[in-house]
């Protein structure tokens, strides 16, 4: 659920940016060039700077998104194992049942 969150948060910002423009920070309107691991949220070089974020482990956004990345087709992949063995499964109860 924190995943598809964070994707979402991601995907909405992204949306905000518009069409080939580079997403900006709401509050100082500047590039989100950086990812917040702590809060789990693209941050501004300014934020970065601010209270909020000073002791955070921030990472280049790139780089986060990639991780992210890997993790979701990760757990895609998973998912899809679980499936087809849930399906074998099913299909072996229903040759037993006929």
């Amino acid at each position: 659920a924190k995943i598809i969150e964070i994707a979402k948060r991601l995907s909405l910002q992204a949306t905000k940016g518009g069409a080939g423009g580079e997403r900006l920070c709401e509050k100082h309107q500047e590039a989100l060039k950086l990812f917040c691991e702590e809060d789990q949220t693209p941050i501004c070089l300014v934020c970065r700077e601010s209270q909020a974020h000073r002791v955070h482990a921030v990472v280049p956004i790139e780089e986060a998104a990639e991780e992210h990345k890997e993790k979701f087709q990760a757990h895609v992949q998973i998912l899809k194992d679980r499936r087809e063995k849930l399906l074998g499964l099913k299909t072996a109860e229903e040759g037993k049942s006929l």
